[in-house]
């Protein structure tokens, strides 16, 4: 559980961090129409992004060892945090901070702490064949959705985008939690939980980026991360066998609610990263 747990929070810490230096290539780059993967291809040329994608595959690796033995619960919770990793990272950069966003870290602090003294470690429930092939084919109706939304070209399609690459990143933590690691590995290139992983995680940053170039990073992340937490917590608490200690059910549905809280609170909180004239501060807005 320890390793699980240091995973956990380096995924946190990884993923708030890689979300500011994105949000900084993202505003920079030329904005196309619609969902337009050539994005990609773009922002590959900018240091910031790049080291943004190292840090989150850092982390997402981190959170894939942590999913092998901690609740989805717990795991996406902490995962969440990392929202309020940015907005300290934005707050060391010269962005204030009301009252207001400092008790909103907080509570995300104390909820944290209660789903780690409450949470169950154990292995995740594998799934049948018949339902990974389906989180697979899931990735086809992300995409459509998502082309859609993104056809709305301005902010108005940001948070339609940053609740859409949640919905990827939750296929991604199903999969990830009830994926069986087989002997030998390579016969894990034909289970389809495995690509589900792949193709959905390729798809949540597609989306996740098109949602920071139009929208504000605090927000985007947010949402993203409050849908990755409540639908794979309810999923894994479900169908994949995830439990609390005995006697901590209550005291994880409150660190379950003051975590979403203290996130939600927080994508209230425009956090403006963009270069200011000089002499002029970064502020919240």
């Amino acid at each position: 559980m320890v390793l699980g747990m240091a995973c956990a929070l380096f995924a946190a810490l990884a993923y708030g961090g890689a979300s500011v230096l994105q949000s900084v290539a993202a505003r920079r780059a030329e904005s196309g129409s619609g969902l337009d993967p050539r994005l990609m291809v773009r922002l590959a040329r900018s240091v910031p992004y790049v080291s943004g994608l190292v840090l989150d595959l850092a982390a997402f690796v981190a959170s894939l060892v942590a999913l092998r033995t901690l609740p989805l619960f717990l795991v996406q919770s902490a995962v969440a945090s990392s929202v309020g990793v940015t907005a300290v990272i934005a707050a060391a950069v010269g962005v204030r901070l009301r009252g207001r966003e400092i008790a909103s870290l907080v509570v995300l602090g104390a909820g944290l702490l209660l789903l780690a003294t409450s949470a169950q470690p154990e292995q995740g429930r594998p799934l049948g064949l018949g339902l990974r092939w389906a989180l697979l084919s899931s990735v086809v109706i992300l995409g459509a959705a998502g082309a859609l939304a993104a056809r709305r070209n301005g902010r108005s399609s940001a948070p339609a985008l940053a609740v859409l690459a949640g919905l990827a990143f939750t296929v991604v933590a199903v999969a990830a939690r009830s994926l069986t690691v087989p002997t030998p590995l390579w016969h894990g290139l034909a289970d389809p939980g495995l690509w589900a992983i792949l193709a959905h995680g390729v798809l949540g940053i597609l989306l996740f980026t098109t949602a920071l170039q139009r929208g504000s990073v605090t927000s985007a992340t947010a949402l993203t991360f409050a849908v990755e937490t409540v639908v794979p917590a309810g999923i894994g608490l479900g169908f994949l066998g995830d439990t609390t200690r005995p006697g901590y059910a209550l005291v994880a549905s409150v660190g379950f609610l003051l975590t979403i809280a203290g996130t939600l609170a927080l994508a209230t909180h425009h956090l403006t990263l963009a270069p200011v004239e000089s002499g002029d501060q970064p502020t919240a807005r």
